[in-house]
């Protein structure tokens, strides 16, 4: 059984790690992060819920089995990777396009995208064991 101190603690610091996550994810490609630390960043807000509220709670958050993240995340990466193979460049050879009005200057690419599945995965993996870890 947790505290009710550390309980409260976990309510409040679970959407500030999951924020922090999608920043660390968005800015990944470009700077430090990215798809790995944002995953972990994710993996520890929803270890510190099973510990603070248990496992039952912490799955009922995460909202869809860590195996189809794990799945999905995969696919993702790939796709990624042989999205170049398809425009006629070379494997994971980076593709970018721009996004929304010239004046924002918002490019998308294959990075991102290696990125998000990536990020999947980690969270798909960290949450499998955990919940396997802790179950009774």
């Amino acid at each position: 059984m947790s505290s009710l101190i550390f309980k409260a603690a976990g309510r409040v610091l679970m959407p500030l790690l999951l924020v922090l996550a999608a920043f660390l994810l968005l800015r990944g490609h470009n700077e430090p992060g990215g798809g790995f630390v944002a995953g972990l960043v994710v993996a520890v807000a929803f270890v510190l819920r099973v510990l603070a509220d248990g496992t039952q709670a912490a799955r009922a958050a995460l909202l869809v089995n860590p195996w189809h993240l794990l799945g999905t995340g995969l696919l993702v990466a790939l796709a990624a990777a042989f999205i170049p193979v398809a425009l006629g460049r070379p494997f994971l050879t980076a593709c970018w396009t721009e996004l929304g009005p010239p004046e924002w200057h918002l490019l998308v690419g294959t990075p991102l995208l290696f990125d998000i599945g990536v990020f999947l995965v980690v969270i798909g993996v960290v949450m499998t064991m955990t919940f396997n870890l802790s179950e009774d």
